[in-house]
């Protein structure tokens, strides 16, 4: 069968493929990307590659040049190698944080505090939010690909504001973690960051902005919309949850250096969260170098494209306020994939 074309108000034209024409374009961008070092064949496994075709409305060129910087910026950035000790500054106050619950569905919660910024150092910022995602995805369970955010505005003023944090922030999630965001919800944001989200929204695609949502404590709907997502009893007490125990860096910090303990298995067992699929045979000899693209590929690449239906559980968030906004620019203040 071949692929038919579904249209979506919010995200314009989407391939609809089967299954067999999904794996037959998933073979022809590993095909593309050629052979790649032994340490980065675990993001060209099938459910990797999909999820950069997902991005890229399964344009295999697209996806195939955003595979292929993606696998550069992970061979210089080295965000695996990130460790809690450079950049526990950065996390003192718990302006990211992952949360001891996921939601409903089996989603590993990252909570966000924008008020709590601690820093001014853009480099940073960034370094600690990757930190961040990466702790998230080495926490997803085997069948989930996604994650939540929990954005409270609790404090936020007009000084938490940065574009230039937000516009580096939108780069390098909507770049490099292609489809790891579920659903972003920005709790009780102050009515002058609507503006803000007007500014920043041209730095990112209609997917990403899509999945985040406005939800505001005197909307009658927002306590069925956390029940629905969260189990009360372990939500914070900052989003209507039942507890009240707040963030403990020391605590977190025990949490963090136990996590780094399994990093090791990503490289000798493969990454369960990643590994879907068996991986793409590789050899350590050769570099990126031998990633070779087809000449018309960049200039295919020029504009942003459209993005597909979205695998994961994207639950509506019925509210009068509800509207699409930037999930970077929450954390535009904390350094907060493609999500």
């Amino acid at each position: 069968m071949s692929a038919g074309i579904k249209k979506s108000p919010s995200n314009g034209s989407e391939n609809i493929l089967t299954c067999e024409d999904q794996q037959a374009k998933i073979n022809e961008v590993r095909k593309l990307i050629g052979t790649v070092p032994d340490k980065l064949s675990t993001y060209c496994s099938d459910a990797s590659i999909s999820r950069h075709l997902r991005a890229r409305n399964w344009n295999v060129k697209k996806a195939t040049k955003m595979l292929k910087d993606t696998l550069k910026w992970r061979s210089e950035y080295k965000p695996e190698e990130i460790r809690w000790e450079e950049v526990a500054r950065e996390a003192d106050t718990g302006k990211i944080y992952r949360s001891n619950y996921m939601d409903k569905h089996g989603r590993p919660v990252l909570v966000m505090r924008p008020s709590c910024q601690n820093s001014k150092s853009t480099k940073g910022q960034i370094r600690y939010l990757v930190y961040c995602m990466e702790n998230a995805i080495l926490n997803l369970p085997p069948d989930q690909e996604q994650m939540v955010w929990l954005i409270d505005f609790q404090g936020f003023n007009l000084s938490h504001i940065s574009v230039k944090v937000t516009r580096e922030t939108a780069h390098v999630l909507q770049d490099h973690y292609p489809e790891r965001l579920g659903l972003a919800i920005l709790y009780n944001p102050p009515k002058f960051f609507e503006p803000f989200y007007t500014l920043v929204k041209p730095f990112l695609e209609p997917k990403t902005y899509n999945k985040v949502k406005f939800v505001y404590p005197e909307d009658l709907n927002t306590k069925k919309i956390m029940e629905d997502l969260f189990d009360i009893e372990k939500l914070e007490a900052a989003f209507g949850g039942n507890d009240t125990a707040g963030f403990d860096i020391t605590k977190y910090a025990e949490r963090m250096k136990e996590d780094e303990k399994k990093m090791p298995t990503i490289w000798t067992t493969g990454n369960p969260p990643l590994a879907a699929s068996q991986p793409v045979p590789t050899s350590a000899a050769l570099s990126l170098d031998s990633v070779k693209l087809d000449s018309n590929s960049d200039a295919s690449d020029n504009g942003k494209t459209g993005s597909s239906v979205s695998h994961g559980i994207e639950p509506e968030i019925v509210s009068d306020h509800n509207m699409a906004v930037a999930p970077s620019t929450t954390n535009a203040t904390d350094g907060v994939d493609r999500v």
